[in-house]
């Protein structure tokens, strides 16, 4: 619903190439997350932006967008964003710090904690160490933390 919202929003009124990359650049992991494939076949679609007539290229995007929204966010598939969002550490962090991350990922994987652990790990070592990509990532915060959507994922 909320990434619904986003994605309305970048396509109500005169909407720009920019504004749709920025979209899609946030909204990365999110997408990630509920389908690898999905998230080419959009990344396919913004670079043949110019091709297509306005129209056609945003109800392509908007149904393509929905479509992989709705495909389920597996535990597997958050696993496998998880990891890559803790490869933006891996020369920055101490080994211990890596490896508590590695384990919580581990961890969340075999069902010993929720999703939102290793969220929060990873959105303190964004913050620490200023990694600007992941701060704008929309999968750190996609709702309002006080709806509290995460905690039993």
């Amino acid at each position: 619903m909320f990434a619904w919202r986003r994605l309305r929003q970048t396509f109500a009124g005169r909407w720009t190439r920019q504004a749709v990359v920025e979209f899609h650049t946030a909204e990365k992991y999110l997408l990630l997350a509920h389908g690898t494939v999905a998230y080419r076949e959009l990344g396919r679609l913004v670079a043949a932006i110019s091709g297509l007539p306005r129209k056609e290229f945003a109800a392509a995007y908007q149904d393509a967008c929905m479509a992989a929204m709705c495909m389920l966010a597996t535990p597997a598939k958050h696993t496998n964003v998880l990891q890559h969002m803790a490869g933006f550490f891996k020369d920055r962090l101490e080994s211990t710090d890596r490896s508590e991350l590695a384990d919580l990922i581990h961890d969340y994987r075999n069902g010993l904690v929720p999703l939102i652990m290793p969220l929060t790990l990873i959105r303190h070592h964004v913050r620490r160490l200023g990694v600007d990509y992941l701060q704008g990532q929309r999968y750190l915060q996609p709702h309002p933390k006080e709806l509290m959507l995460r905690n039993h994922v």
